[in-house]
């Protein structure tokens, strides 16, 4: 049974790409267990891994789900100085969805439900708010 995932991007400049990442995830590492990596939980037992080494080419995009895709795409537009990047739809497929690169070229990308009662579910599936 699969509990956990982790998924590894790397940057050629740790302290570079972590400046870059804390402002990408709004908030500092969760966890920095030696020189050149750093890790975020980004929703519950799923972690993007920063590493010090070259990036890897033509892998990704990863893509994160977002509750409001164009107020994010401004966001990171603005902060991380990311060119302008178009966001798409199909009439067949649930969500909109968006591409981008960070300076290393590791390829991240951006996503967003349709349909908000589908959005609001998948949220609530996630954080499982107690009672």
């Amino acid at each position: 049974m699969i509990h956990e995932m982790t998924v590894q991007v790397r940057v050629t400049n740790i302290n570079e790409g972590q400046k870059w990442y804390q402002t990408f995830f709004n908030r500092q590492p969760d966890f920095k267990p030696h020189e050149g990596f750093a890790e975020w939980e980004i929703i519950p037992n799923c972690w993007l891994q920063l590493a010090e080494g070259e990036p890897a080419e033509g892998s990704g995009p990863i893509r994160l789900g977002v509750v409001d895709i164009v107020a994010e795409r401004n966001r990171l537009e603005n902060e991380l100085h990311i060119e302008h990047f178009e966001i798409f739809s199909r009439k067949e497929v649930p969500v909109k969805w968006a591409t981008f690169g960070d300076p290393w070229g590791n390829r991240l990308g951006i996503f967003e439900y349709v349909d908000e009662d589908e959005k609001d579910e998948r949220i609530k599936r996630i954080i499982k708010t107690k009672d």
